[in-house]
């Protein structure tokens, strides 16, 4: 049985002066930065994910794991779906990469997330309503240009 889609939260997009295979790689390495630190692994504990550690190849595989997050879609230089569930909110971080001419790729980050209960609605204003999804989504989008243009 096919489930419905997660509700849509947001999109962020950037430009990259690098081509798609070059884009994959930096956002591999971007993520697992962004995944690497110890508070990742102890936010993913506190807040009762369902994937706690990173796992699995890199640059990632469908079923790879990052702190929060585990691939269910891995298409090499187009798209990484990764999905993760708590006690708050089920969620889902789609990165699409679009050809934009010669050398040049778009990167595109969608979140979809549902936020159950007055604990999630309480949790959803933590995480989006101070903003610190936007800035954590733009961060990560900035690290992935920057380590693309400048391997």
């Amino acid at each position: 049985m096919r489930r419905a889609p997660l509700p849509f939260v947001d999109e962020h997009t950037i430009l990259v002066e690098a081509p798609p295979d070059e884009v994959w790689r930096a956002l591999s390495e971007a993520l697992d930065r962004a995944f690497s630190r110890p508070a990742a692994a102890r936010y993913a504990s506190v807040v009762g994910c369902a994937d706690r550690t990173a796992s699995g190849p890199r640059p990632p595989v469908e079923g790879s794991t990052f702190p929060a997050f585990r691939a269910v879609t891995a298409t090499p230089g187009r798209e990484l779906a990764l999905h993760g569930r708590h006690r708050f909110s089920s969620y889902a971080w789609i990165f699409r990469l679009d050809p934009a001419g010669p050398g040049h790729t778009r990167l595109r980050a969608e979140t979809r997330a549902t936020f159950p209960g007055p604990a999630g609605g309480l949790y959803r204003l933590l995480v989006l309503g101070t903003g610190s999804h936007v800035r954590l989504s733009r961060r990560l989008l900035a690290s992935v240009r920057h380590r693309a243009e400048h391997p």
